[in-house]
């Protein structure tokens, strides 16, 4: 994550576990929960979409979209025209969001239908998100939403100006009810199945990035930047 603080955003030791809720206890396989700090962190920090969900007009509504983390603070942006920008803002308060991290590891194949699985790690936060007004934890906010993208990245763009700056909101959700869960391993299939005649394993996914594409009206001169190359 980029090494950008912002004041209040250091929080509890990393040592120190996140307290499980009613809400973050989860109804099945509760062996696969965890409150580890550090663990929700690493989840955090290697992705950079996640999904928001939240009420509107008395149904709910999941956007996928762009985040960063400061310390024990997430910082999602958005257009100040859209709804949930609108809503977090207009609210007292603020906004009541559930936000969602997943990676996938494996895919988990078992000799029978019903024990075909996933290996993930995932991260849920419940919450109330609401606006951010102060100007520069606005600034350090959208450029930590950049470097959790590509880290370095804001340093080696121009920032937004004060036109961009007045189109862009931005919402804050601390990291205070939170939980990961995490499934690893391979298929669970019942003693009966073993001596079926079905392939059964893990296919491992990773995750790759291809050689960078200059832009067609990019400057031959300009080299691809370190943290691209990488």
């Amino acid at each position: 994550m980029p090494d950008i603080a912002t004041p209040d955003s250091t929080g509890p030791d990393a040592a120190t576990p996140y307290l499980p809720t009613e809400r973050t206890v989860p109804t099945r396989s509760k062996e696969r929960a965890s409150y580890d700090r550090e663990l929700v962190h690493s989840i955090l920090d290697a992705a950079y979409l996640c999904h928001l969900g939240f009420v509107r007009d008395g149904a709910p509504v999941v956007l996928p979209t762009l985040f960063g983390r400061i310390g024990e603070r997430l910082y999602v942006h958005g257009s100040t025209g859209s709804r949930p920008l609108r809503a977090a803002a207009g609210a007292d308060p603020g906004l009541p969001v559930c936000l969602t991290v997943t990676h996938v590891d494996a895919l988990v194949l078992a000799r029978s239908a019903f024990h075909h699985s996933l290996n993930y790690r995932s991260v849920m936060v419940h919450g109330v998100a609401v606006t951010v007004t102060d100007p520069e934890e606005r600034r350090i906010a959208l450029d930590a939403i950049v470097d959790q993208v590509v880290p370095g990245r804001s340093r080696d763009a121009r920032p937004a100006d004060a036109k961009e700056l007045a189109a862009t909101a931005v919402i804050r959700l601390d990291l205070d009810e939170v939980s990961a869960k995490v499934r690893t391993g391979g298929p669970g299939d019942e003693p009966a199945d073993v001596a079926l005649p079905h392939w059964a394993g893990i296919v491992p996914l990773t995750r790759g990035y291809a050689e960078p594409v200059p832009a067609d009206d990019l400057d031959p001169s300009i080299a691809v930047p370190a943290y691209l190359s990488r």
